[in-house]
């Protein structure tokens, strides 16, 4: 070991610190009432770093989107005007790159640098053409290699130009279609700025990785350069490896290394000679012009799919493959979206939620797009309807059932096409007028239903009827659901091709809840009384109260009322009956629940059970807050025990 070495490796020890960990915020989880809007949270220090929105009535936040730092032995302290650790970047030709950065000589396309942790290393690209040579395209302006004229890694054309393939037989070989042509090449792997002990090569990789990171502390001698453990002193020539030589310019650690040429035959016949930097194919003992592959022939030139993830095509008696590289790690879904593996796709994608909005107890609403409401008018009204294709619609009656100001859900009546669909209490349900027993299916074709309920109808308004636990759930041919406990809980589904055609109680579903209160009219009002006024329906023998309306059905004059005000029922109770109140509503916020706490806030359904019980004759009213949150929980992915026993609302 050299004096300079040794020299350099106490250095070391006071520049470095290796770090394996990201660090991560802790703390309580904020509730909030704005489903999907954005929040703007006091107690962290720099918001500009971080986006924070309301998701399941929670604030979830995430962490502006960095350079990824695992892998990078050089980092350096975090800019006062940044939120991200910086990598060490790299000085060419009086030229400032980023690491990560790749780019090319102006000159000349096929050479190839790259920056990563302080290292450039210059390399040629090497050119691979899956296709016959005489169906190869010239580069496009800018490339050094020749295309092919189709993309065969994808069905779907609106996707080909996204797509990012390599070999299975040789990962190192990148495959992008551009322009629906197909361009494949193999570059060097980047020099790595990290002791050996620290590399390793992950199956199925094309090139090795540094573990960890680690944070420069102090800066190495002014144009030094610091490459592993070692640092080299400006304009002396070294090299890392038998096939790589470097020279260090300025701070800079300049390298190149040869790349090595595309291999297509299979693992067991690729062979490194002595003295070689590269392997390569063993000779074929003849060509063939078939492949077979787990059993099956091909012809050559044939294309066929393994997987949604792999491709291959016959060329020479070989089977070529590609396998596509899904992004790493996988996309954060915003609101309202779900990270899901479409089938027949490769890689799993955010795509929309069905939409959902939830009726329960005095009545508390929560639309499509997450905005939770009260309102006790005890008339006939619009919950959910087309509005643009006028596909459905969906009314509901609410009862007063006996109280002065306190309402339920009474009847639910849905009209797909020619078919009209009531759902009653006790689970009593109607087809067309006619008394069912679930199950029940009306065929979307003119003829006759199970149970002998006449109808001429579409394929759109075929009505199945069944049993779930216990509740009903009528599904419709256009995609739409609803669930009814004969009581007054109620939920509907409809699909994602329905976003922005809805109107009614149930709001716009648009993903944007703070535009639900929006009138038959379109005016958007803060007051639900205002709100619901405008889609009731039906005269007044519709409602429970109709000589006490006020603008909506409900029994006061107009005003903004939010799930969890306190209507004059519940001010009006003694200490006595409002502590019996909270020990009915409590096991929401106690064990029977506690699975899904992280999940869904439940602060506004024990909120809305509190006021459920102001006003409540049968004296088990909490019981629909219950069934809310459970239902909400259960989409959530939460792992829910009998809640019904440990809470006593066994129907």
């Amino acid at each position: 070991m050299t004096p300079w070495t040794l020299a350099t490796l106490a250095v070391v020890a006071a520049l470095l610190c290796t770090t394996h960990a990201a660090e991560t915020i802790t703390g309580e989880r904020q509730p909030c009432n704005e489903e999907g809007e954005a929040v703007h949270v006091d107690s962290i220090k720099d918001m500009r770093c971080f986006s924070c929105m309301c998701k399941n009535g929670f604030v979830e936040c995430l962490q502006e989107s960095c350079p990824a730092q695992q892998g990078c032995y050089l980092l350096l302290a975090t800019p006062r005007d940044s939120c991200c650790n910086v990598c060490k970047g790299c000085d060419y030709h009086g030229k400032s790159y980023a690491s990560g950065s790749e780019w090319k000589d102006p000159a000349n396309p096929c050479r190839v640098f790259t920056c990563k942790a302080g290292v450039v290393t210059e390399s040629e690209e090497v050119c691979y053409v899956p296709c016959p040579a005489h169906q190869s395209l010239p580069p496009a302006p800018s490339q050094c290699c020749r295309t092919c004229p189709t993309c065969p890694m994808s069905d779907k054309e609106r996707d080909r130009d996204s797509r990012s393939v390599t070999l299975a037989e040789d990962p190192c070989v990148n495959c992008q279609c551009r322009g629906g042509r197909l361009a494949c090449s193999k570059k060097a792997c980047p020099v790595l700025n990290c002791p050996p002990t620290q590399i390793e090569q992950l199956p199925g990789q094309c090139c090795p990785v540094c573990k960890g990171s680690r944070r420069l502390l102090y800066e190495p001698p002014l144009g030094s350069c610091l490459l592993g453990l070692e640092i080299r002193q400006s304009g002396r020539p070294f090299h890392v490896d038998r096939c790589t030589s470097c020279t260090c310019v300025n701070g800079t650690s300049l390298c190149r290394r040869p790349s090595c040429p595309a291999l297509d035959c299979p693992a067991e016949l690729q062979v490194t000679e002595p003295g070689q930097c590269c392997s390569s194919c063993t000779p074929a003992l003849e060509s063939k012009a078939a492949c077979t592959l787990s059993g099956q022939t091909y012809q050559d030139g044939q294309q066929w799919r393994l997987d949604p993830c792999k491709w291959c095509v016959c060329s020479g008696g070989v089977a070529r493959c590609t396998v596509e590289r899904c992004p790493q790690p996988a996309p954060q879904c915003p609101p309202h979206q779900r990270l899901q593996q479409v089938d027949g796709e490769c890689c799993p994608k955010c795509v929309d939620t069905d939409g959902v909005c939830a009726v329960f107890g005095d009545p508390h609403y929560r639309t499509f797009d997450g905005k939770f409401f009260s309102f006790q008018g005890s008339c006939k009204y619009q919950l959910a309807a087309d509005c643009v294709n006028h596909k459905f619609s969906i009314r509901v009656t609410n009862d007063a059932r006996a109280t002065k100001t306190s309402s339920w859900t009474k009847t639910v009546s849905i009209k797909v096409g020619a078919v009209k669909v009531n759902l009653g209490q006790h689970l009593r349900v109607k087809v067309n007028g006619v008394r069912i027993t679930p199950p029940f299916r009306l065929a979307g074709t003119s003829g006759q239903g199970a149970q002998g309920a006449d109808a001429g109808v579409d394929a759109n308004s075929e009505v199945t009827v069944e049993k779930r636990e216990d509740t009903v759930l009528v599904t419709t041919g256009v995609g739409v659901k609803v669930t009814w406990d004969g009581n007054s809980f109620l939920e509907v589904s409809v699909p994602t091709t329905f976003k922005g055609q809805l109107c009614g109680l149930c709001g716009n579903y648009n993903s944007v809840a703070r535009d639900d209160l929006t009138t038959r009219r379109g005016r958007l009002v803060a007051d639900v009384e205002r709100f619901a006024a405008s889609w009731r329906v039906g005269g007044r023998h519709a409602c429970a109260r109709p000589g006490l309306l006020g603008l909506g059905g409900g029994v006061g004059p107009g005003r903004p009322h939010q799930a969890g005000d306190a209507p004059p029922a519940c001010l009006r109770l003694s200490s006595t009956r409002r502590i019996r109140d909270y020990r009915r509503c409590k096991p929401l916020i106690a064990e029977a629940f506690s699975p899904c706490h992280k999940k869904v806030n439940a602060e506004m359904y024990f909120k809305s059970c509190l006021l459920d019980m102001c006003e409540c004759p049968s004296g088990r009213c909490y019981c629909e807050a219950f069934t809310a949150y459970a239902y909400e929980c259960r989409r959530a992915g939460a792992a829910l025990l009998d809640w019904r026993a440990a809470t006593g609302c066994v129907a």
